[in-house]
């Protein structure tokens, strides 16, 4: 089958595997080769949970633990397979991609498909869990690993809440009042503004069970009870803040009051766990703040585009740019497993700063300049709107050097040497 692109209203129905493949390689080959990429730092994780491990920062943080620090995984996401009639989801060849080459470095690695939010697959992670802890055992008599980091990543639009079995639909949407913002099409290029009606309560109350801490803080009570904690155990749940010219849709709306909660929960999982692990008052749980990157839904939200556009080309001329691995690689090497073994480096909020770069005052002021400044005849002097394209296409496993897009391929699996690939 000749895969490409199939997008309608900016949103991408369909990937490439051998695409898809090439950039999971890409940033396994960062991991193990960037000159200053990962050190051995002091308690590094061995067993690691990632849920919500197919995209972006999920899968980032997964390639890191596992190919860095040699950890076995446990995956959690919800994906659909390929079949030889149809592609699958971007995130079904970065699973399979990614157990290959992990299974080729001899590092263990589960990935178990279905609905994070169920307490169902909760009791399948467990058992997936106490399998890798004992494919991990050390000598006769010594008790298995358990597990040292969770990483809690999960972009799910929709949560059916297992104590009363309603289905909650989350929605990005201004709360209060309309919102208008400026956003250039990645496609054509052109500059245009688009609005939003404000959120109903009972749409910012569903937001909230949806991307809010509650499911979080129910997969550490789950694992506590369950015994699956390390005494050095380590969780991290990802957030986004942004400048002051999109809180109206992000910080002071309905994601904005979902991240709210997570940050909530994030104090209540360090009492918790004190409790659980019998420690001093500590931190085990944090909220990392991450820079602003292309998803899969970015280029239909307001503002966002445009904004984008306008950051990575001053970061890329600055020489600041970074994608989800090179994020996820600053996470684990600078503030969770730091080398000197010092404590984690947080804002007076207890938040984990990610986004330092792109917050720098002399980065924002020149993306606000350059905001101000854009219309449809300079805009792609001004914005990285072709990067931002690219970006997405690629979160997809499109516009990826070195693949033959005019070549035949299955699309129901992943080839472990992948033969659409190209020589560079």
């Amino acid at each position: 089958m000749i895969i490409k692109p199939m997008i309608r209203n900016n949103v991408c129905l369909n990937s490439h595997p051998g695409g898809c493949a090439r950039v999971v390689r890409r940033q396994i080959a960062y991991i193990r080769n960037n000159p200053g990429g990962m050190v051995p730092g002091k308690g590094k994780p061995r067993l690691v949970l990632v849920i919500g491990c197919s995209t972006g920062y999920g899968l980032a943080s997964r390639i890191a633990a596992a190919l860095g620090y040699g950890a076995a995984t446990v995956g959690i996401s919800l994906e659909k397979p390929g079949s030889a009639a149809k592609p699958g989801t971007p995130g079904w060849y970065n699973n399979l991609c990614f157990e290959a080459e992990a299974a080729r470095a001899g590092i263990p690695a589960k990935t178990l498909d279905g609905d994070a939010f169920s307490d169902a697959l909760k009791e399948r992670t467990i058992a997936a869990i106490r399998e890798s802890g004992n494919a991990l055992a050390g000598p006769a008599g010594m008790p298995p690993p358990k597990i040292d980091l969770i990483v809690y990543s999960l972009a799910s639009p929709v949560r059916t809440d297992p104590l009363d079995g309603v289905m909650y639909r989350s929605v990005i949407k201004p709360i209060g009042a309309p919102y208008s913002g400026r956003t250039v099409d990645m496609f054509s290029g052109k500059l245009s503004t688009g609005s939003v009606e404000p959120a109903t309560d009972a749409e910012i109350a569903a937001t909230v069970k949806v991307m809010g801490g509650e499911d979080w803080e129910r997969w550490i009570d789950i694992l506590a009870e369950a015994d699956l904690l390390s005494p050095e155990t380590r969780t991290v749940a990802y957030t986004y803040l942004g400048p002051s010219l999109s809180w109206a849709i992000y910080k002071n709306g309905t994601i904005g009051r979902a991240k709210e909660d997570l940050e909530r929960a994030a104090g209540a999982i360090n009492e918790k766990l004190t409790r659980a692990l019998g420690k001093d008052q500590g931190r085990f749980a944090w909220v990392s703040v991450n820079k602003a990157l292309v998803t899969r839904a970015s280029a239909v939200i307001p503002i966002i585009p445009f904004y984008v556009s306008c950051l990575f080309k001053v970061m890329k001329e600055k020489g600041l740019h970074e994608g989800c691995i090179e994020q996820i690689l600053r996470l684990y090497r600078d503030r969770l497993y730091r080398e000197d073994g010092g404590g984690v480096p947080t804002d007076s909020e207890g938040r984990i700063r990610l986004d330092d770069w792109e917050m720098r005052e002399d980065v924002q002021r020149e993306v606000m300049e350059r905001m101000e400044q854009a219309k449809d005849e300079n805009i792609a002097l001004l914005a990285d709107v072709e990067g931002f394209r690219h970006d997405f296409l690629e979160v997809h496993g499109f516009d990826v050097p070195g693949i033959d897009y005019e070549a035949g391929i299955d699309p129901s699996g992943i080839l472990p040497e992948d033969p659409v690939e190209r020589q560079e």
